[in-house]
């Protein structure tokens, strides 16, 4: 190991550096991660420098110490294949593992051809999660779709735990009032029947999450959501093992642009996969 090779917490300021890094890449990163995802976790971030230069980053997120998600994993080109990354990598697990209960569970959304180097690092195969990119269509509002700000909180957080790991009350909060995004709820009586948000991006805006009850309203709600930006790219990321999410995307002719593998250390969350139409993020699960 070089001894100008340090791993540590990393700084605010470092995320906004690590955020334009993933612009580079191409992830196409929200106008608001930065601030929600360090509010989420403020120790979350893992910052790698070498001779006191900053080369690399990820998240550890830890949503209440019962579920952990790991993300946003750049090393600088300029410095890959040298064994920096392996060392971060493996020293963000573990740090992760020591601030999660027992039995330790994380979820990771990775590029495909890093598939074998996670699962050496104990990490299993759950799904593969594709982004597709359409275009915003002007539509009008269907019956049942609400300014998810309207629906009681504790029934948001109901809903949201239904289909998610771990209760993430903080993140969701910040998610759903962020600057230029839009949050609906499809009410179905007293209760919520599925929600999505859709934010601004670099390029265009991402829907995520999208979680409904059926198809048909995963089709109102998308519809809603790309309401607010008619014209402009639209990007979801969809787990592709729900068929009835694929053919969503498929109707409104988005084409497929990037994707990931959803994979899980420890035993895989048992979630209500059909109901699952658009992912958060890849960056925080």
């Amino acid at each position: 190991m070089d001894p100008e090779f340090v791993i540590r917490q990393m700084s605010r300021s470092e995320l906004d550096i690590l955020v334009d890094w993933a612009a580079g890449e191409g992830w196409n990163p929200g106008l608001n991660d930065a601030q929600i995802f360090w509010d989420t976790d403020p120790e979350g971030f893992i910052a790698a420098e070498l001779a006191g230069e900053l080369v690399g980053g990820g998240s550890i997120v830890s949503y209440d110490g019962r579920f952990g998600f790991m993300g946003f994993f750049i090393v600088r080109p300029h410095y890959r294949g040298r064994g920096f990354g392996t060392q971060l990598w493996h020293y963000r697990r573990d740090r992760l593992i020591s601030r999660l209960q027992a039995p330790a569970v994380i979820g990771m959304d990775g590029v495909f051809n890093m598939q074998g180097f996670y699962a050496r690092g104990g990490f299993a195969l759950a799904n593969r999660d594709l982004r597709f990119e359409g275009v915003g269509v002007a539509a009008p509002p269907a019956e049942g779709l609400v300014d998810l700000r309207e629906v009681p909180w504790g029934e948001v957080l109901r809903y949201d735990s239904a289909h998610f790991p771990a209760p993430r009350e903080r993140f969701l909060h910040a998610w759903v009032n962020q600057p230029g995004g839009r949050a609906l709820g499809a009410v179905q009586g007293a209760a919520l029947g599925g929600y999505g948000v859709i934010r601004a991006c670099r390029q265009g805006f991402k829907i995520g999450p999208l979680f409904a009850a059926d198809a048909d309203t995963a089709e109102a709600l998308y519809q809603g959501l790309a309401d607010s930006a008619p014209g402009e790219p639209i990007y979801l990321d969809v787990p592709e093992h729900n068929a009835e999410a694929m053919a969503l995307a498929q109707r409104h002719g988005m084409r497929e642009v990037f994707g990931c593998v959803r994979m899980y250390y420890g035993p895989a969350p048992k979630l209500p996969d059909r109901e699952i139409f658009g992912v958060t993020t890849f960056e925080l699960g």
